[in-house]
């Protein structure tokens, strides 16, 4: 159905155009009509027309007038201009508005039809785009939740790849590299820090999950995580490093607003933590500090930096840096750790380095810390008295230089371990199901058997299997049972069936079908071959 406006100050024109129209399109269209500017103008703001065809000349208001008036509330409308005129100044500004013909009177009929024929193909393209726009947003609206809820769990879990974080943000349109975590927890009543109920209002606060998460967004402009237990976990990108104490207090306020909010919205008892700002990678630090702020207080809304909860360091420590330390151990990069304590030790130097015993007391803090990292990621056995030449070995140098030696060596030794060990034990791993296979082929195992001798979930085993050795635990098998096969063709004269059983295989068909498979002919023409 096209809408379709008339706007002349001459009956018979519009008699005309209407019979035209009624004629070639029959009930496609509905009409009405309009005799001066102003009711032309009236008659738009109540109709919204698909396309208006406009005389200029009309008492009042003339056509361009109207069309500019008509054109800021309704935009899509498509205009055809008439005249008995033939004047430039108006064609140019009928041009200006966009029209789609300017076209004079007296008007051909198959003029007029080409001409509304086009305008109704420019109306459909318009249609079906605003439909598929539609489309588009309503799928992005149910796919949104799931995304950002990816995001907020591989930030809490630090599951993530470096370019996992990357793609987030540009799929979510997050464009700042800073942030800070809220933690929403619900209850049915607040009793000092903490939610009674927590089991219950979790199921309640599910079952609204679609208003809490509209009432979040309407709020602070956030990424909503789901339903854990009774929190909800939010993150609020930040386009700086620090927040200051007047944005501060702005967001405490909006936290308590949106606690009542929330609480009449669905008649839950909610409170509200916030953690400090952060890089997003490092948002997992935020997110506890938001929880540790409602635990060490009462109130409905809690931000860490009110609070005495945390470290504080001295104005210049690197953070960052020492945090960056610890991440290149963890993944056994030393060529990025070497890097990082590099600049760390420089800093150091520069800030006191006189101070050789405080220098001393943190290089043995970070070593410490890196061992325990690879004890913990490396799969090392930890030995009560490997380290008690630590102290004085540490204390006999005098030197950053010396000091910085015996560090790097270290920090390099931890992340070798973590890569060594890690290899080590997938090494050994793949030898143990190695010769399990190797002594049971004859039977009938499964990826699931060994999975179990060598003590790893079968899908991690599969995958595993699968780098070490290039092929996957059926054709792995599956070879080693064709070389047996070919060895007691060749040379045994043991009947087909008896192979057959040797090698793994219940079926002889079977066994005769996946040996040609493999070898490119029967078991019986390669043992004619190799007699």
């Amino acid at each position: 159905m096209y809408r379709i406006m008339l706007a002349d100050d001459e009956g018979i024109v519009i008699d005309s155009m209407k019979f035209i129209i009624e004629k070639e399109f029959g009930d496609e269209c509905e009409v009405e009509f309009a005799k001066t500017g102003r009711s032309v103008i009236e008659l738009a703001e109540r109709f919204r027309p698909d396309i208006a065809i406009m005389d200029i000349q009309m008492p009042g208001i003339n056509g361009i007038e109207a069309m500019k008036e008509i054109k800021s509330f309704s935009a899509n409308t498509v205009f055809i201009v008439m005249s008995a005129y033939d004047k430039f100044d108006y064609a140019k500004e009928a041009i200006k508005l966009g029209v789609l013909e300017y076209i004079n009177k007296p008007m051909e009929k198959t003029k007029v039809v080409m001409v509304l024929k086009k305008a109704m193909e420019i109306i459909d393209r318009d249609r079906k785009k605003r439909s598929d726009d539609l489309l588009i947003k309503e799928k992005l609206e149910s796919v949104e939740p799931i995304i950002e809820n990816g995001l907020i769990y591989n930030i809490l879990f630090q599951e993530h790849f470096e370019e996992d974080i990357d793609n987030y943000k540009t799929i979510l349109g997050v464009e700042d590299d800073y942030g800070y975590m809220m933690s929403v927890v619900c209850g049915d009543t607040q009793e000092g820090n903490h939610m009674t109920n927590a089991v219950g209002s979790s199921v309640k606060m599910s079952n609204h999950y679609t208003e809490v998460r509209e009432g979040l967004k309407e709020f602070f402009p956030c990424k909503v995580g789901s339903v854990m237990a009774n929190k909800i976990a939010v993150l609020v990108p930040y386009n700086k490093q620090e927040m200051d104490y007047n944005s501060r207090i702005e967001l405490i306020d909006r936290g308590r607003e949106l606690v009542r909010y929330l609480r009449k919205k669905v008649d839950i008892s909610f409170r509200l933590g916030i953690g400090g700002v952060k890089p997003l990678r490092q948002l997992g630090n935020s997110y506890q500090e938001s929880l540790s702020a409602l635990i060490a207080t009462t109130g409905q809304v809690a931000h860490v930096d009110d609070l005495p909860i945390g470290c504080d360091y001295e104005k210049d420590y690197p953070v960052d840096l020492e945090k960056s330390i610890f991440e290149s151990v963890q993944r056994g990069d030393y060529n990025e750790a070497a890097l990082h304590a590099e600049s760390f030790i420089e800093w150091m130097n520069g800030f006191d380095g006189n101070n050789i015993m405080a220098i001393r007391l943190k290089i043995l803090e970070f070593v410490l810390r890196a061992e325990k990292l690879a004890y913990e990621n490396g799969g090392m056995t930890y030995r009560f008295g490997s380290r008690d030449t630590y102290l004085p070995d540490i204390m006999s140098m005098n030197s950053i230089e010396e000091l910085r030696e015996w560090f790097l060596n270290k920090v390099k030794i931890s992340c070798q371990n973590i890569g060594s060990k890690r290899e080590e034990r997938s090494t050994d791993t793949i030898k143990i199901a190695k010769d399990y296979i190797g002594d049971n082929f004859s039977k009938d195992i499964s990826l699931d058997d060994v999975s179990r001798i060598v003590n790893i979930s079968p899908y991690y085993f599969s995958k595993l299997f699968k780098e070490s050795t290039g092929e996957n635990f059926i054709e792995y098998l599956t070879n080693i049972r064709i070389e047996k096969a070919k060895e007691l063709l060749a040379g045994s004269d043991m009947s087909m069936k008896e192979i057959c059983m040797m090698c793994g295989y219940q079926d002889p068909n079977y066994f005769s079908r996946t040996f040609k498979k493999n070898v490119g002919i029967t078991p019986t023409e390669y043992k004619e071959q190799n007699v």
